[in-house]
């Protein structure tokens, strides 16, 4: 174990020590790109570097082709008396040579600006250290913004690379941002205060300034990104999982005062940072829908092929894109651009993070950076299509483009033009539509542009594509019952399990849905499902627990599923409804044993004793389930001695009889309760007479003795 413990303590600092030994190599941008190693049929090329731009954190391009970065010379730590000096640039390749040739400061005086993305009126949303700012109005001959606006202030501002970060615009133009692990944020909106203590996704509607948590948890969620349907996934910059497919309104690991959490794809993964979904004319078909993210300590862009699983989805590694040897080499984001090509963005420095090494350390690069652009030999690049001030018509025609680059933007041309010039030639475009992902592209723009098009919606949501209905129940959730008429919540439970994740969390969003919601136990349940629909009934439990406990409602009385809210309602007074449920007779086997178990770890002193009555009388094997269940709730909350001689009798037969998890709990509830009789009966029935006790008999009965205080 010594051993295991020191190869440990090795491996974690391995990192550290990788910092401390770190050379500072020679800045030629040329060097560095001949350490690349791509796979067969790929090239890189240089797009831009200092002093173009230095230290790039994020980019995203405009509706024109230009591509935004965030770049901070300052980070990780503004120096005492030092002007902060931050900026957002505007890079531009006005040749269309594959290498920028025009760079514009579009605003400087910056802290650690961690986040940019362009808007369609030529200003961009930013983050400023605690700020979310809006610069705008451009000045016609330097285009440097002359208006800056704060949006949004109150972050957190307890670690300089954990701070608000990362703007991506979703399917429907709505801006998602992350904070991390170590951030407290109280954001005070027109909507009220809006409250995130550690990590997660921010969901923020530009249009009403109003700000929601998207999802919650991880360590240092850094990428956020949709498939062509809609399907959200996202990195984790100091995790350890890989993909992780994001479920709205889901927790995962770190995220604070939760009951449960999701796990990421790819447990044991590096820590990836900047995520993109690969699509267009210019790669090769088997690339199509890839994940490319990040792993920039071990200098390498890694890719995913990401399958369906049931209700969630699986991962697997591909090839590097690009991997080096080069020290200096720091990929931290990746978009692909209007021209089919990927794009990286190189943060060059041997010395990463600020938590290994000091933050004065003279190795840290404060002044260099790149842009790198891969492309696949022999492909022809996609023409850069015009989307800024475009015709509708034309842009309307642009949401069939294979590029979902092209899909996007011109999604978010048309919500710029408004429903005034938009709406009525959408509404002529979508009638002529008969393919399913068209139609959703339409109902994005719908969405985007705040109307509920209920016969759309319910259309999409009896089509042929599964992706597509899942997608369509996540709209559906945005609108109130009002606005949909009310007939989305009469929906019977869709076939397809992903299609079917979604309609449940689109139901808790809707009023007195958990009947619905509680249907898709009907059908096949894997874990993402079993989440979903847990999570959603937690979140509705104030609509139908009162009415659980006053008679009203009974899940149409179905039992299990009765149980299943009741246990994710997490209440300690849910006990009244399951203990009706026990004597009324009508359980299954495996229900009885469920009941009985959340009984016994939520109920008071009292439910201990009905649930020990029970087990005389119950199906074979749920001594074994329900016991330790017990055993812990009398642990920890100290529940008193029940002295009835039908106790001892459970606990006697669980000591002698039962053997397994109901000995062991037995025994410890002997040890708790200082029942002599059945640990006496123990010792000269069993203890003395077998040859052989078991490892964990033998420690439960001594433990039952520490319990009781010891021997006579």
């Amino acid at each position: 174990m010594k051993h295991l413990s020191l190869l440990a303590l090795l491996l974690t600092a391995a990192p550290l020590f990788a910092q401390r030994n770190a050379k500072v190599p020679d800045p030629d941008p040329e060097l560095e790109r001949k350490t690349f190693v791509l796979p067969d049929g790929f090239e890189v090329n240089l797009f831009a570097a200092d002093p173009m731009l230095a230290k790039p954190i994020q980019m995203n391009f405009d509706s024109k082709g230009r591509l935004w970065v965030a770049a901070s010379e300052v980070y990780p730590q503004i120096k005492p008396g030092q002007k902060a000096n931050d900026k957002i640039l505007i890079l531009e390749d006005t040749n269309n040579d594959g290498q920028a040739d025009k760079t514009t400061v579009f605003a400087d005086g910056l802290l650690i600006p961690t986040a940019v993305e362009p808007d369609q009126h030529g200003g961009c949303y930013a983050a400023d250290s605690t700020d979310m700012v809006h610069f705008s109005d451009p000045d016609p001959k330097t285009g440097k913004a002359t208006k800056k606006r704060i949006v949004l202030s109150g972050f957190g501002t307890e670690d300089t690379h954990h701070i608000l970060h990362t703007f991506r615009t979703g399917p429907d133009c709505n801006l998602y941002m992350s904070q991390s692990i170590y951030i407290h944020s109280h954001i005070e909106t027109p909507h009220g205060v809006r409250r995130l203590n550690a990590g997660g996704i921010w969901q923020f509607r530009p249009e009403h300034e109003k700000l929601d948590i998207f999802a919650r948890g991880w360590v240092n969620t850094w990428g956020t990104a949709w498939n062509k349907w809609g399907t959200t996934f996202a990195t984790d910059g100091a995790g350890g999982a890989g993909i992780n497919y994001v479920v709205p309104g889901a927790a995962y690991v770190t995220a604070r005062d939760v009951a449960r959490i999701l796990p990421g794809l790819n447990p044991g993964s590096p820590k990836y940072c900047g995520l993109e979904v690969v699509s267009g004319r210019h790669l090769p078909d088997d690339w199509q829908q890839n994940l490319i993210t990040n792993d920039f300590r071990g200098h390498r862009v890694c890719r995913y092929i990401v399958q369906e699983d049931g209700a969630g989805f699986v991962a697997k590694e591909q090839k590097e894109l690009i991997k080096s040897n080069h020290p200096a080499f720091r990929p931290i984001d990746v978009k692909m651009g209007p021209d089919g090509a990927i794009y990286i963005a190189d943060w060059y420095n041997p010395i990463i993070q600020h938590g290994e090494v000091d933050f004065r350390d003279e190795r840290r690069d404060h002044t260099h950076g790149r842009i790198w652009r891969v492309t696949a030999k022999g492909r022809k690049l996609v023409d850069k299509p015009t989307i800024s001030g475009a015709k509708i018509e034309d842009l309307l025609e642009l949401l069939k483009s294979p590029e979902d680059w092209t899909r996007s933007h011109a999604r978010r041309e048309l919500k710029a033009r408004g429903q005034k010039e938009a709406y009525k030639p959408l509404v002529v475009w979508e009638a002529k539509q008969t393919d399913d992902a068209a139609l959703l592209q339409a109902l994005w723009v719908y969405q985007a542009l705040d109307a509920a098009n209920r016969p759309l919606i319910t259309k999409l949501l009896d089509c042929k594509t599964p992706a597509v209905r899942a997608s369509a129940w996540r709209v559906a959730g945005d609108f109130s019952d009002r606005e949909l008429d009310g007939t989305i919540t009469t929906r019977p439970i869709d076939d397809h399990p992903r299609a079917r994740l979604e309609q449940v969390r689109a139901l808790a969003r809707l009023d007195k849905t958990a009947g619905v919601i509680a249907s898709a136990l009907d059908k096949p349940v894997d874990r993402w499902l079993d989440y979903a629909i847990w999570l959603s009934l937690r979140e509705t439990k104030e609509q139908w627990l009162p009415r659980v406990k006053s008679g009203e409602f009974d899940f149409g009385g179905d039992p299990n599923k009765l149980v299943f809210a009741l246990q994710a309602a997490g209440e300690a007074d849910i006990t009244t409804p399951l203990i009706d449920l026990v004597k009324g007779g009508k359980l299954s086997e495996s229900a009885t044993q469920s009941v009985l178990r959340t009984i016994a770890e939520v109920g008071k002193a009292k439910d201990i004793s009905f649930v020990l009555s029970q087990l005389p009388k119950a199906p074979k094997g749920t001594t074994s389930v329900v016991l330790p269940a017990v055993e812990q709730a009398v642990r920890v909350k100290k529940f008193p001695a029940i002295e009835e001689k039908a106790v001892d009798e459970v606990l006697l037969r669980a000591a002698l009889e039962e053997g397994g998890p109901a000995r062991q709990a037995a025994l410890r509830l002997a040890g708790m309760w200082k029942s002599d009789i059945v640990l006496d009966k123990y010792e000269d029935g069993v203890f003395k007479k077998e040859k052989i006790i078991p490892l964990e008999d033998a420690k439960a009965y001594f433990d039952a003795w520490l319990l009781y205080g010891g021997p006579e």
